[in-house]
């Protein structure tokens, strides 16, 4: 037999403590993540996993369709491409990094690597965001926001850059520009961040700052750093093929639902209130930019009314959680002949050769729509911001609180800030490495032919 000693004896009170606090433990985590699993919401799950594939299907095909039919005939495809392999190069990197650097920690610039390869990211909520549906489908649902983004940038550089080059430019412009900004503004404790912490609270409900206006100014930044196209503007490039166009379009605009009502985190009255305010945004844009058009050329065009119907959608977005429906006519309005008068005017004053508008409508409509946001913002609305007593704070100008239209040109310097100086120096490291343009030769021939050796329209002979 084994000698029974002292520290035998010891090792087993330590055992059979151990064993006694074991289930104490296990039922308090049990009932930690039961008290999880109580607060989730299987309609707001529901809701955000449509808002999610609405969101993907405005860049494939809703994106991909708009740009594809705005280029001519030889660069069908490659405009198209642009938006279909973002959705996988984004994908990839958001899973590995993105999520991490946009939501994760509570530093004021840039999140940490805490979520990184979706590690600590599963059915449970994560409190901060969205405590009602599992931290996965928030996860899921930010993705198709950072794959968008950068999409909308193709259409400044479309016909001309280089896809190698493209594809280094947007892991790095992810990186560099979209991350970060994302951080500031939505993630916790980040600088401008109106709910969580931050030190500037901008309200950018769906991503005026965080989409549109970082894609707009880097939109510019790409076509002056580029230069014109050959021809331009002498020699005519008309769309192609309106029809794909107006379908796209029409695609977006449906999409746009799940982009800005589905920021609301759940299935509730908020919710509604963006959708709303999305789509009346969108009507008053359509009709004011055909309207000023008309005016000015004595015909309103379909390319006319499918442009400002996405100008309204760009710059309701920030505001479309705060704003009641009449103010979102307005903003609409607004945006529709903001944005014809920089897509008809400054553009051909200053003679940068943007595309299909990028900075036109995403950069002014964006910009516009933040300013505006802070004009409008009421907390009868939105009454998620209270003080310490609990008593609704304003949010607006016309709630009393002027000062919030500083907070959000505070934001949207910053914005532009971010997106100019880093989408310069990315641009500087893409040339460096495997040049940004095509050759003349490629030019002329198309994209499509001299990047894919494929062509969109096969003519029988």
């Amino acid at each position: 037999m084994r000698s029974f000693s002292p520290a035998c004896a010891l090792a087993l009170l330590s055992t059979s403590v151990a064993s006694a606090a074991a289930p104490d433990i296990e039922s308090r985590l049990t009932a930690v993540e039961a008290a999880a699993q109580s607060a989730q919401s299987a309609g707001d799950n529901a809701w955000m996993l449509v808002s999610a594939a609405l969101v993907l299907m405005m860049t494939g095909p809703g994106l991909a369709l708009f740009y594809g039919g705005l280029v001519r005939r030889k660069n069908v495809l490659s405009s198209m491409m642009h938006s279909f392999i973002l959705m996988a190069v984004v994908t990839v990197i958001w899973a590995v990094l993105g999520y991490s650097l946009a939501f994760g920690g509570s530093s004021p610039f840039i999140g940490d690597l805490h979520f990184a390869f979706l590690n600590h990211v599963g059915s449970a909520p994560n409190p901060d965001y969205a405590p009602t549906i599992p931290q996965q489908t928030f996860m899921i649902y930010q993705l198709m926001f950072a794959v968008i983004t950068p999409a909308l940038i193709s259409g400044a550089y479309a016909e001309r850059m280089k896809f190698s080059a493209m594809l280094l430019f947007t892991v790095l412009w992810t990186l560099l520009v979209y991350f970060p900004m994302a951080h500031m503004v939505w993630g916790k404790g980040g600088f401008l961040n109106a709910a969580l912490g931050g030190r500037v609270p901008c309200f950018d409900f769906a991503g005026g700052t965080v989409v549109h206006i970082t894609s707009g100014v880097s939109a510019l930044v790409c076509a002056l750093y580029l230069g014109k196209r050959l021809g331009y503007p002498n020699e005519p490039s008309k769309p192609h093929n309106m029809v794909i166009s107006v379908i796209g379009a029409c695609m977006l605009w449906v999409g746009w639902f799940g982009f800005n009502a589905g920021s609301a985190l759940a299935a509730s009255g908020l919710a509604t209130s963006a959708f709303v305010a999305t789509h009346f945004g969108a009507a008053a844009a359509a009709l004011g930019w055909i309207a000023a058009e008309w005016i000015h050329t004595g015909k309103p065009s379909v390319l006319g009314g499918i442009s400002g119907a996405v100008a309204g959608l760009v710059a309701i977005t920030p505001a479309s959680g705060f704003v009641q429906p009449f103010p979102a006519l307005l903003i609409g309005l607004c945006a529709g002949v903001a944005c014809y008068f920089m897509v008809v005017k400054v553009k051909r004053i200053f003679g940068y050769d943007d595309a299909l508008d990028a900075f036109g409508v995403h950069g002014a409509g964006g910009t516009l729509g933040a300013i505006l946001t802070g004009v409008f913002a009421t907390n009868a609305v939105n009454d998620a911001f209270k003080d310490a007593s609990g008593r609704t704070l304003p949010l607006g100008l016309v709630d009393g609180h002027g000062a919030q239209v500083l907070n959000q040109i505070v934001g949207c310097a910053i914005a532009w800030a971010l997106a100019a100086v880093g989408t310069l120096v990315i641009l500087k490291i893409c040339d460096v490495v495997v040049g940004v343009r095509v050759s003349g030769e490629q030019e002329v021939e198309g994209l499509d032919l001299s990047m894919h050796g494929e062509e969109g329209y096969i003519l029988e002979s």
